[in-house]
């Protein structure tokens, strides 16, 4: 039986959110939830902040490693984002496609659109705050930042949720966490059952 065109073994997944929104912690549960989960840890040229670990929050290099990482061909999306350079590892990518699984990418929409330029199949979930006096809250309640880089992040929030709702696939609101969750879960559990996706090998029902 013929697989549809372009959708190949393995889903990838994307989530981007403002910051603020709470898509990583979504991320980290859905992961924890599913035994075929694979996390991308994105490579950065900056600096590890506040008690951000070497392979846990991000993989840090510096300038040459990066260049060198591109020359390569080791990146699936890669990005310059205020001076610094982001990116996000092929070798997740080959992983989710070897062996069926899902490979979730917690990345900005920058990021998303330029996976989905290389992989049409690939599934992107933009996650919303309920409001935006609620993303200002959340940012405040942190503690971490000072009203002007509050006020910059709440202007890149609105371009960052413009661009998200124009392009991705589904959007989900974060107002109730568990109901959020829910709904992100729910998708997955669609999207893994697409024809072409599910593995058919076993019926034996020749090509």
């Amino acid at each position: 039986m013929n697989e549809p065109t372009g959708l190949q073994p393995g889903l990838l997944l994307v989530l981007s959110a403002p910051s603020g929104a709470g898509k990583t912690t979504l991320a980290h549960r859905l992961l924890k939830e599913m035994p075929d989960g694979i996390f991308s840890t994105s490579v950065t040229t900056r600096r590890p902040r506040g008690k951000e670990q070497e392979g846990v929050d991000y993989h840090f290099v510096g300038v040459a490693a990066f260049q060198e990482k591109i020359e390569k061909g080791e990146f699936v999306e890669w990005a310059e984002v205020h001076g610094h350079f982001y990116g996000s590892p092929q070798s997740v990518v080959d992983e989710a496609r070897t062996r069926r699984g899902t490979a979730i990418f917690d990345i900005d929409v920058q990021g998303g659109q330029a996976i989905k330029r290389k992989h049409p199949d690939a599934v992107l979930i933009f996650v919303l705050p309920p409001s935006m006096e609620e993303l200002e809250r959340r940012l405040r309640d942190r503690q971490t930042d000072s009203d002007e880089t509050i006020r910059r992040r709440m202007l890149a929030a609105r371009s960052e949720i413009e661009r998200g709702i124009a392009s991705y696939d589904y959007v989900v609101v974060n107002d109730d966490f568990e109901r959020a969750y829910q709904e992100l879960r729910s998708v997955v559990v669609a999207e893994k059952c697409r024809r072409g996706r599910v593995d058919l090998s076993k019926l034996k029902l020749g090509s």
